[in-house]
């Protein structure tokens, strides 16, 4: 296709988000799933939010002076993330998928690793990604819901303070070996559980589980991490739950979380195996 690749700018935000919207909705046609952006202000919102952001690298993919895709790499810390990349539904299945990846990964070649996370649903992407060197490392499930049991009494959760950050990102290495200082630092709504004064989890969103990543010292901090956002927010909870870890994953669906949609994450470079308890966001 006579279409060229180039750097996104500002001006490209509501195209981006437009096809976003769209070709998300069109895969969610087609298997059943919920759509992965409820509305097109919601997709508009982040392709504006990645386009604009210093940290992140973007690429559009121009046709006769018209976007139809676009992909993203966030660059803030040592790892890498990739996506969400998206091709205008009217012109899927020529290639432009691929080149949207390869220029993402031309300009990461040089770091430690990169990471994204992939419908499992979608067997043509989960191709694709493998041909260009991504290994499959983890299954996930979105999960949401209101868990029932109570927090722990030995432990205690409440909303991130700036002085938490440094513990947080020193968890965060324990748990994955880097931290995610330039994340954590953006987080949205995040919280942290404490036992005593000591801070043994934190995640960055409590609802919206594309941008949301969390890391807790075990199994118990991280039950105790979610039941107790619950709690205080009064709302349900969402994350992408790494399905290995079968007493959390058990431990969420007693508690009155539902299934949402398997995904799979999966990496190129390097990896070490989380020790912890731990769910990526949508990037990793």
């Amino acid at each position: 296709m006579d279409a060229v690749i180039r750097p996104a700018a500002s001006p490209d935000a509501e195209a981006c988000g437009s096809i976003i919207y769209e070709a998300f909705a069109a895969f969610a046609a087609r298997t059943g799933f919920p759509p992965s952006f409820p509305t097109k202000d919601v997709a508009t919102t982040l392709a504006r939010n990645l386009v604009e952001n210093p940290a992140v690298f973007g690429v559009v993919a121009e046709r006769a002076g018209r976007v139809v895709g676009s992909n993203f790499l966030t660059e803030g810390d040592r790892i890498r993330g990739v996506g969400p990349v998206t091709v205008d539904p009217s012109v899927q299945g020529v290639g432009l998928g691929r080149r949207l990846m390869q220029a993402v990964l031309d300009r990461g070649k040089t770091a430690e690793g990169i990471r994204l996370v992939q419908d499992s649903a979608n067997v043509a992407t989960l191709s694709l990604y493998a041909k260009l060197g991504f290994d499959v490392k983890e299954p996930l499930l979105a999960l949401s819901g209101s868990p029932t049991e109570p927090c722990s009494l030995d432990l205690r959760v409440r909303r991130l303070e700036l002085s938490d950050l440094p513990v947080c990102n020193e968890l965060c290495a324990q748990v994955h070996g880097f931290d995610r200082t330039s994340d954590l630092a953006e987080a949205r709504e995040p919280f942290v559980v404490l036992r005593g004064d000591i801070i043994t989890g934190y995640l960055t969103s409590a609802s919206a589980w594309p941008l949301s990543h969390g890391v807790a010292a075990s199994e118990k901090d991280m039950r105790a991490l979610l039941s107790g956002i619950s709690a205080a927010t009064g709302r349900p909870i969402a994350l992408l739950l790494p399905t290995r870890q079968a007493g959390l994953l058990r431990w969420c669906l007693a508690s009155g979380l539902r299934a949402q949609r398997p995904m799979t994450l999966m990496a190129w470079g390097a990896y070490r195996e989380p020790a912890g308890a731990w769910f990526p966001s949508v990037w990793y």
